[in-house]
């Protein structure tokens, strides 16, 4: 593979990362201050690699000056490294690691997609029940039991059952 097919391969690979990875949206997902360090420290490290994928292998390397060369050391030596230089052949890079580990990613994925709606729903439930609570800690001081009663219809069937049973809780 030519060095400006590993540039391109590179770059195309690094411009699909950036596209793919939603870092906004998973920062928002976090809650403890703990992962969130550990986020931006994993945000970073990312970063710092892709910076070096760009600018260190993005670039064409210089041609050699063999005439330069032959001129200081002698055409002779210059011409048998010539030679060797243009027998090297960079081999392809052939994933095999990828293939492995792409069906657990996307399983794992697929775990953390439900994880995530059942936390939002369990998210939402509470909620609710906190705007509940502020609700009845403004009016507990002056609602009556019949207002209560009447939000909990469960509580006054429990109670009217002792009543009538003539149970008195001792």
């Amino acid at each position: 593979m030519s060095g400006k097919k590993v540039v391109e391969a590179a770059a195309k690979s690094a411009s699909a990362a950036r596209k793919v990875i939603d870092w906004e949206g998973m920062g928002k997902l976090l809650v403890s201050d703990e992962a969130k360090k550990e986020f931006v420290s994993l945000r970073r490290a990312f970063d710092e690699v892709n910076h070096e994928l760009e600018t260190k292998f993005s670039q064409e390397p210089e041609p050699i000056d063999w005439e330069y060369y032959r001129k200081g050391i002698g055409s002779r030596l210059v011409d048998m490294y010539k030679e060797a230089f243009d027998k090297v052949e960079i081999p392809k890079y052939v994933d095999n690691v990828t293939p492995e580990y792409k069906p657990k990613f996307d399983a794992l994925l697929a775990e953390f997609k439900e994880a995530e709606e059942q936390s939002l729903k369990e998210s939402e439930r509470l909620e609710k029940e906190i705007a509940e609570v502020r609700e009845m800690k403004q009016k507990i001081s002056t609602m009556t039991a019949e207002d209560y009663f009447a939000k909990h219809p469960e509580l006054k069937k429990k109670f009217d059952d002792e009543i009538r049973n003539d149970y008195w809780g001792y």
